[in-house]
């Protein structure tokens, strides 16, 4: 049963606010991340012109997600205390400064620091947005509006990789970059017009643990397994399409446009089937079906076009995990813990796609693709085993 939050107010709005509300949520998640996807759309321009070189643009991943992950306990207390509306302009702001300084960067130095300040919006993202679902959204349209914002993220992917590169093509890169800073600007000031008002903070008492505990725990371990999985799959696909089953890098630029298309599907379809007695045990089912998208790109290296099907299947099922973990800490959380504990459980997605792509890369340099994949399915099947025995576990509970 979902417990409602301190503050919540009843739904009473139109079907076009709740629209609105949905596409601002989605937007935020979009920005949350996009300076991240940028960076690797941009990647060969800013080889070449600033001097980057691939393994520092690699490291990005790792520091921007680094810092996200050290930051989202912090992040999840603040939202809980200021509330989602205030949360998601700063989200907003930080997310177009950290664009802005991207596209004014020189040198590795500014560039990195873009980088690790971006960490501050994906911290804030799953508990705001979340938080501002709870305080608006009547219980039985959550997992809907849930799954719809959680495919922001797989949208920002598209843009970075569609739109923006275009753009980028005619006006230069870093008047793309600019393009999507102030767009988010923009993005900032229809969250402050848009969004009720926060409620007076809560009194303060005794502080919530850092440590995950209990269903936040066990969600935070299946999100570390699922995201380093999801990660090094990101980072890799077109690289691997490109150097290994000899595909142009428009087609294994694809590959990434077709796994984001398949992700926003997947989180949209299992958000809106994770209804309470079946929600627990569909992490579970999914990292199972993320397993045998592993398996399939491993295949695909005997059968090319089974690459297709594996990037498929990554978004129907592993890019969907994480939303559905998300509808979980909806309808679970304590009042007053919402923010608190997505962001807890977001630390761990966030830890597992620092770590992921960093071993898979030590695979992919010396060009053991096929022990890489064995790799993601492996983390994959942690993901599922992690899952399956708190479902099981928590059946017990319930039963006793």
């Amino acid at each position: 049963m979902a417990v409602e939050e301190p503050g919540t107010v009843p739904a009473r709005a139109d079907a076009g606010t709740g629209r609105s509300l949905t596409a601002l949520l989605t937007c935020a998640m979009a920005f949350s991340m996009l300076q991240l996807f940028l960076l690797g759309a941009l990647g060969p321009r800013l080889v070449d012109e600033l001097g980057v070189s691939p393994a520092v643009l690699g490291l990005t991943t790792t520091l921007g997600f680094g810092t996200a992950a050290l930051l989202s306990p912090a992040g999840g207390r603040i939202v809980d205390r200021i509330g989602p509306r205030r949360s998601l302009v700063v989200l907003l702001l930080v997310s177009a400064v950290a664009l802005a300084l991207i596209g004014a960067a020189s040198g590795t130095g500014v560039l990195l620091g873009a980088v690790a300040l971006g960490g501050v919006p994906q911290a804030l993202a799953n508990p705001a947005t979340n938080k501002a679902i709870m305080r608006v959204v009547p219980p039985a349209r959550r997992g809907a509006v849930t799954g719809l914002k959680q495919s922001g993220v797989q949208l920002g992917a598209f843009v970075a990789g569609l739109p923006l590169v275009l753009l980028a093509g005619g006006i230069g890169w870093r008047g793309a970059v600019w393009t999507a800073a102030g767009a988010a600007l923009l993005a900032g000031g229809w969250a402050l017009r848009a969004l009720p008002d926060d409620p007076a903070p809560p009194p303060t008492g005794p502080r919530g643990s850092l440590v995950p505990r209990g269903m936040v725990a066990w969600l935070a371990a299946f999100s570390l397994f699922l995201g380093a999985g999801i990660a090094s799959v990101n980072t890799y696909l077109a690289l691997f399409g490109a150097q290994r089953l000899g595909m142009g890098p428009t087609a294994a630029g694809a590959l990434v446009a077709v796994l984001g298309v398949a992700g926003i599907a997947g989180r949209i379809g299992w958000s809106k089937a994770a209804r309470p007695g079946r929600a627990e045990w569909l992490p579970g089912w999914l990292a199972c079906g993320a397993l045998g998208a592993a398996l399939l790109l491993g295949a695909a290296l005997i059968a090319n076009p089974l690459v297709w099907l594996g990037a498929v299947a990554v978004g129907l099922f592993a890019v969907s995990g994480n939303a559905v973990s998300m509808v979980l800490v909806m309808q679970r959380a304590a009042p007053g813990r919402a923010g608190q504990d997505s962001a807890l459980v977001a630390a761990g997605f966030f830890g597992g796609f620092a770590l992921g792509p960093p071993l898979f890369g030590l695979l992919a340099g010396s060009g053991r693709y096929g022990h890489g994949w064995l790799l993601v399915a492996a983390e994959f099947a942690a993901a599922g085993a992690v899952a399956f025995a708190w479902a099981s576990r928590d059946r017990r509970k319930a039963a006793s």
